[in-house]
Formats: C-alpha cells, structure tokens, sequence
C-alpha cells in the first residue's frame, strides 16, 4: 500500500485548492447568508473538468478514478462545502447519464453536463421514500414510444434551477426491481417545482420538491434497461457516499486550519490560546481523526475504482465515520474559537451548519450501519 499521493496527484489538488480560494472564498459567506446557487462559479469549475471528474470521455469527461475526484472536492469542501456538496450531486448525475445513457441522451446532454453550461439534479427520495428508496411511487407508463410520469420528489438540490433531471420512477412492479432511471428535461411541461425549502445549512444550492403530472419524455430517455433503476441509483449513491464524505473531510480540514490560526493569535490570561495544553490535546485529537476519515474515505474509493467484492460495505463505512468525524472537528473548531465561533464573520458556524446535514443525506448514518451490519452477518464479508 502506498499512502503518498502522486505528483500528479497534488497538483490536481493544488489546482482546486487555488481555485476555491479565488472563486469561492471571497462570496461564501455572501451566498450562504443570501441563498445564492451560484451557476456562474459552477461554469467556472466546469471549465477545470470539476463537473465530469468522473463521468465517462464519451461525454467530454475526465473520466478519472475515484480516488482522484475526492482530491478536488476535499480542496473545494474546505472553502465551502455546500457549494461543493452541488458539484458532488452533479458529478454523480452525469455520471449516470454519460454510463447509462444511449446516444440521444448523451448527445443532448453530455458534454453541456461535464463542461458545467448545463447542470443536473438527483431524484431519488420521495416524501414517503426516504431510507427505503425501493418503496418509491412515482411511476412512468410506456404508452407508445414515450414515457408518461406522474407522481412527486423530495428534498431534491438544486431543483428548480438546473437542466436535467436523472429521475428514479416505477415502471414495473412493487420493489427494487420495478424502477427504471430516466432523463428528464427540467422544464418539461407538467413539471412543477416547490418553494425553495429554508434550511439550516447548504443555503447555496436550492432544495424543493417536484410534481410530476403527466410528463411525457421520449423512450429513448431510458437509462439502461428497464427494470435497472435501482441498481444504477445504489451504483450512484456508493460514489455518492464518498463524495459527501469527503466534503466532510474538507469541511473539517477548513475548521481545523482556522482553529490553528485562532489559537495562535488569541491570547488570554497572557498567553496565546495555543500555549494552554488542554486546547493543544483538543487539536491533536481533531487532526488525529481528520486523519482517519480521510484515509478511510481513500479506502473506499480505492476500493470502488478497484471493482472490489466488498466496495458497497466500505463506501458505507467510510461515509459514516466521515460526516460524523468531520462534524465533530467542525463543532470542536468552533468551539475552540469560543464566542467568536458563533458569529458569522467567522466559517466556523458555517462550516457546522453544512455539514451536519451529511450525517442525513446519501442514506443516514443509521441505515448505514445497517448495510456494514447485515454485510457481516451474511458471514461472506472478512474486513481486514
């Protein structure tokens, strides 16, 4: 095993770093007070491959491993996380659309996805379809060569403001078995969008509901085969799962770099805050599990760009230390900054608010122990 990252490697990183202190340090805050979705910073990742690290180079993207993808988006997490969190959801949309795809969607889509002039959302969830995505309702008739779908999503990033929609919906039978993956122009007619949902954190990428009413979409919007859905939406949320895992991991990187820096300039009782030893043992073990998630969310990835037997387990793994780990240090950050941490002339209370919604989405940290869970009970699973 080799831990060290490549030349290559870290200047790719250096690459996102430099171009989250440019474009996304200096309005952060601005968007996240003003509940900005700011497309026009998006384009510009674009334009770097940020918003195809993944997807495939029939559709123009970079169609790097995994591994690779999680150096960019913890560089870009550490400035802003919600931001980054959109990014994420749209690299794992267009990677659906540029895997799954046939020629038609690819054509329409593909290179205006991975180039970020066009963005995509994730519908999956359901107001009654959360955790238990297979007993999702909205359903898609084949009536001649089109699709008609009717039924509604929830809790949907960046809906109402995107271009496509990478749709889960029923064609067939009750189960996992019955759901197919389309694409969905956004501004078909009969799609409706909800408000724009207020939220603790993530307030630059809007959230809403979708209505669909009779949406009609040509056959040829089918991705893969019939019936496949759900194996494509669980491919996606393994991938999925690292991403806001790592977003986690910048997140926490970003707080513990500002906490390094308070407690050297902050002085009490005298002393720089740095000089205590009971804030000094805080710290050490803040980067000791920054450390550790982050080497697991590595594991993972290199566990699914390997195809490996067990990967699922892993990503499962890695995304429940990691958001809890990464909020920890994020909580821990802000409370080292004391009263001060609380204000939002600070990133400390914003980099909390986001990213305490990662211990929720891609599947709960709950129903993430029960994937390693039920994994190691099958008795077919060796984690070493």
């Amino acid at each position: 095993m080799d831990f060290e990252l490549t030349g290559e490697q870290r200047a790719f990183a250096q690459t996102a770093r430099d171009f989250a202190l440019n474009e996304f340090a200096p309005h952060a805050a601005r968007w996240d007070a003003e509940a900005i979705f700011p497309k026009d910073a998006i384009a510009k990742a674009g334009e770097l491959g940020f918003c195809g690290l993944y997807a495939p180079d029939s559709i123009d993207g970079l169609a790097l491993p995994r591994l690779d993808a999680t150096l960019v988006f913890e560089e870009m997490a550490a400035v802003d996380p919600s931001t980054t969190a959109f990014i994420t959801i749209h690299n794992m949309a267009t990677w659906m659309l540029g895997t799954w795809g046939g020629p038609a969607v690819r054509e329409r889509w593909g290179a205006d996805l991975t180039s970020g002039r066009k963005l995509a959302s994730y519908c999956l969830t359901e107001p009654g379809a959360g955790s238990d995505a297979a007993s999702l309702k909205t359903r898609a008739e084949l009536q001649g060569n089109e699709y008609v779908i009717n039924g509604g999503k929830a809790f949907i990033s960046g809906a109402g403001s995107t271009d496509v929609l990478v749709l889960m919906a029923r064609t067939g039978g009750g189960g996992a078995g019955g759901i197919s993956a389309l694409a969905v122009p956004a501004d078909a007619p009969g799609i409706s969008y909800g408000k724009k949902e207020h939220k603790m954190g993530w307030n630059s990428q809007p959230t809403r509901t979708i209505d669909f009413d009779d949406v009609r979409v040509p056959a040829e919007n089918l991705l893969g085969s019939e019936g496949e859905g759900f194996r494509i939406a669980m491919k996606g949320l393994d991938g999925g799962r690292i991403n806001i895992a790592t977003c986690s991991v910048g997140a926490a990187q970003g707080a513990l770099d500002a906490a390094r820096r308070y407690l050297h300039e902050r002085q009490q009782f005298g002393k720089p805050l740095a000089s205590f030893q009971a804030l000094q043992f805080k710290l050490a073990d803040m980067a000791t599990e920054l450390v550790a998630a982050r080497q697991m969310v590595r594991l993972a990835a290199s566990k699914l760009d390997a195809g490996h037997a067990d990967a699922t387990t892993y990503c499962a793994m890695a995304k429940r230390f990691a958001t809890d780990a990464g909020f920890n240090v994020c909580n821990d950050a802000l409370q080292l900054h004391g009263g001060y941490g609380y204000l939002s002339e600070f990133p400390l209370e914003r980099l909390v608010r986001d990213a305490r919604v990662h211990q929720i989405l891609e599947g709960t940290n709950e129903i993430m122990r029960v994937i390693v869970a039920r994994k190691l009970l099958e008795g077919d699973t060796d984690i070493r």
